[in-house]
């Protein structure tokens, strides 16, 4: 699988042609070249898939982990030493999946949002240098990679959402967004001190002998001390208050940075570390659990009563992640059949999350599109004059639901399962908070698509939600 390397040079590529060049161009040239470059990525995720599942498993059942690169960086001592590289496990390969597909379509889509933007060129370059920093984020042979790249994606998130820069309200999401991250990142890269100090090692795996020789007692300090970093960047309870601002950058950077692996980072650096969680820190990992379900409900309680549907949107992402957390912190082992199902269940949210979000967060931009408004007030009886967003949106709040046959269902079903096999007052509070997720979904569903608002004239007032700057009202909805 040596291709590989390309998923990560291509957005490089784009983003270094885009970034320096793209003055020069043409608002469609930089947008064909930066589609085309993550089509081309998207390509090579799907092909590295098939490749790997279908590979034969090793003996035990299990698929193989696979490092198609990796080199010494930067050699500390004969055992201790930063790598660079690629890593291909199932998580890994499937978050490949989930990046690729979710910035294709923020790419294909924005080539028509973002339509005569000035920056038009420099947005397709941040698009392309965010999502080079997902993938390598996931494909990390190292927990230091891991870090490189998961500061790379801050400073994406933060050039994105501050993309509307002679805003006032977007330069201080931009800087609140990154400064909240950068505070929980500082445990982050202490944990990772101590962890490399005591484990010998910045692998995902210190081998027994090193931890044998008193490293295990300070895994769990390590593990603690990344878990604030993650919680930082997956927006959980306190550290959560970036999120909701962030809603000042272009809506497809909203789906991307809900959607893709900006916020579910810390979701994925706990699965990526949960053979150490399971394994030496297992009171940690129920404090994962904890906090979860804690944001999880004061999420979904805030999107109950928001006016602004893409904050509501904002707050359902704290709520959901707040639901994978809580499915890996209730694992009890690392055994599917005895207390494991949780790590599963939470990868498996993970992913349908991603899709069902990123739908929301483009049927918002179509229909702020139209209205020019991010406020419900202004919307109401939008089916007859949107029906494929309609249709599209529907789809979407049926699936975050959790209304079967949608993937939904099937994720949070597994996710309840594995909180009931904790403890039945949790399984009990998970369901509870899954019910608020379908009365907010469906509050903001017949908001926008029936109610009897009457579609009105657009007046200089609106501006702070015109995401084009076009003041000029139109007599009636559209479909975008």
């Amino acid at each position: 699988m040596e291709y590989t390397i390309l998923i990560l040079l291509l957005p490089l590529l784009s983003f270094l042609t885009l970034g320096i060049g793209g003055k020069w161009m043409t608002h469609r040239t930089a947008g064909i070249i930066g589609t085309t470059v993550l089509a081309v990525v998207a390509l090579l995720s799907y092909a590295t898939a098939w490749q790997y599942f279908s590979a034969p498993r090793l003996a035990d059942g299990t698929f193989a982990t696979l490092m198609p690169y990796n080199v010494t960086w930067l050699p500390f001592t004969p055992t201790l030493s930063i790598d660079l590289g690629i890593l291909l496990d199932p998580i890994s390969v499937m978050m490949l999946i989930v990046i690729s597909t979710v910035s294709l379509m923020v790419h294909v889509y924005s080539f028509g949002y973002m339509k005569g933007e000035r920056g038009f060129q420099r947005y397709y370059a941040f698009l392309s240098l965010f999502t080079m920093s997902m993938l390598g984020l996931v494909v990390a042979t190292n927990i230091f990679q891991m870090y490189l790249f998961w500061e790379l994606v801050g400073v994406s998130s933060y050039l994105l959402i501050g993309f509307y820069y002679t805003k006032p309200s977007a330069v201080a999401a931009s800087k609140k967004a990154f400064i909240v991250t950068r505070f929980a990142d500082l445990g982050f890269l202490i944990g990772i001190l101590v962890y490399g100090y005591y484990a010998g090692t910045y692998t995902f795996q210190p081998s027994e002998m090193s931890l044998l020789k008193g490293g295990a007692t300070m895994i769990p300090l390590a593990l603690g001390l990344m878990f604030i970093g993650g919680a930082g960047k997956s927006a959980m309870f306190p550290l959560h208050i970036w999120l909701p601002d962030a809603m000042e950058g272009p809506t497809p950077v909203s789906a991307l940075i809900h959607a893709a692996t900006m916020v579910v980072a810390g979701v994925y650096l706990v699965a990526r570390m949960f053979p150490l969680f399971i394994g030496y820190a297992p009171d940690v990992l129920h404090l994962v659990a904890y906090v979860g379900a804690f944001t999880a409900f004061y999420a979904a309680s805030v999107a109950c009563v928001q006016s602004d549907i893409k904050r509501v949107l904002a707050f359902s992402t704290i709520s959901q992640i707040g639901f994978m957390m809580v499915a890996l912190g209730v694992c009890t082992s690392a055994d599917p059949h005895h207390g494991g199902l949780g790590y599963m269940a939470g990868m498996f949210h993970l992913f349908t999350h991603a899709m069902f979000k990123a739908l929301l967060f483009l049927g918002a931009g179509s229909i702020i599109h139209a209205v020019h408004s991010n406020e419900m007030s202004a919307m109401g009886g939008l089916r007859k004059y949107m029906p494929v967003t309609h249709i599209t949106f529907l789809i979407a709040c049926l699936a975050i639901a959790g209304i079967p046959p949608f993937s939904g269902f099937f994720s949070k079903d597994e996710i309840l399962t594995a909180c009931f096999q904790f403890s039945p007052a949790m399984g009990w509070i998970m369901t509870a908070i899954a019910a608020m997720t379908a009365f907010y979904m469906f509050r903001l569903y017949y908001g926008i698509f029936w109610g009897g608002v009457a579609p009105r004239q657009e007046s200089p007032s609106d501006e702070s939600h015109t995401p084009h700057g076009n003041l000029a009202g139109v007599p009636h909805p559209h479909e975008s």
